[in-house]
Formats: structure tokens, sequence, C-alpha cells
């Protein structure tokens, strides 16, 4: 019987205390001795969309459905990291896409939320990618994402900016084709 491989030794609580150390602190202190640990672990999950594809996420819930009317999903809350800072950036997407006969389950959207928003990022290129996963998925008429965030490297440094939102969207298909598609996806995103 094969003994069994040890997990390999994880690299991060090492240059975390490195980190804390070339800042001036004492890693030895009793408030710092399990950071290290903890910053690992916490820097694992919010980035575990690394180890999650999106097509894994969605497969077993697409569904044959003759249903041809805008489907919406808004308001899922969302948290990532930017990728210039490493420093949080969060708030709500809201997703819509119309149907070409094939639905999602429902849960699946803020699934595939989730897959990119727990990977270094930058909000534009989460938009995009959250709407193109969709519209890879289902081959609908047409997606639509909005993403309405805070974002703590300007809140807490640089121009320290505090309660500033940004909005970015991605619309694909009919939502870019069609004025009328589109404004009725964003009335619905402004709705309460």
């Amino acid at each position: 019987m094969a003994t069994p491989k040890p997990k390999p030794r994880d690299p991060i609580p090492e240059l975390v205390e490195a980190l804390l150390v070339e800042l001036g602190e004492d890693p030895d202190r009793q408030g710092l001795k399990a950071t290290p640990d903890r910053v690992s672990r916490a820097l694992r999950e919010l980035t575990s969309g690394y180890g999650m594809k999106p097509e894994d996420v969605i497969a077993d819930a697409i569904f044959d459905q003759d249903y041809d009317e805008m489907v919406l999903v808004k308001d899922i809350p969302f948290y990532s990291l930017c990728e210039h800072h490493m420093l949080p950036f969060f708030g709500h997407v809201h997703v819509g896409y119309l149907p070409k006969g094939k639905v999602v389950g429902l849960s699946k959207i803020p699934r595939l939320v989730e897959v990119f928003s727990r990977r270094l990022q930058i909000q534009e290129q989460l938009t995009r990618e959250i709407a193109e996963a969709l519209n890879s998925a289902l081959t609908p008429r047409g997606v639509g994402v909005v993403i309405e965030a805070r974002h703590l490297c300007i809140e807490m440094r640089g121009v320290e900016t505090p309660g500033g939102r940004m909005i970015t969207s991605c619309m694909l298909g009919t939502f870019r084709r069609d004025a009328r598609t589109r404004g009725e996806f964003l009335d619905l995103v402004r709705r309460p």
C-alpha cells in the first residue's frame, strides 16, 4: 500500500509574517501570532474562484424551456478584491437574459457571479466575464449585466472619497442592438 503524499506546505503564512516585519510589526506579539494563518485562509477563500469553472457551475442546471421573455435576477451581493491594490470592492450585480429555448436554474446565476468575483478583479472585467459566461452557456437572444460597487481602494487610500459608487454594464445580443430591450432591462434594474 502506497504512503499518501504529504500535503504541500502553504507558503502564504511565511510571506505574511515577512510582510508584518517589513511594516514594522512584531509577528510574535499576542494579537498577531495567528494572523499569518488567518490571512492565508482568508485569501484562499476570497480567491477560490480560480478553482471554479463557470461551465461546471451552470452545466447541470440548464433546462429546455419554451420561454422567451426577459429573466432578471437583481441585487446579487458580491465581494471581490481589486487586482491593483488587493483591497475589497463590493456591491450588487443585476443579471438579465432573453432565453432562446433554454433557461438556467435560478441559484446558478449568483454562483456564476461568485466564480468571477472570487478572483483578483477589476469591475469592468468582472461585468464582461459574467455576461460572456452566461451567453456562452445558454446562447440566449441577449444578456445584460449591471454592477454597482464601492471600492475601498478609492475610499481608504489615494483620493479617499468615501461612499462613491462605480456602475458598469455589459450588453450582448438583443440587449446591445435593441434600445427597447435595453431600456426595459435598465428600468427593471432601477425599480425598488
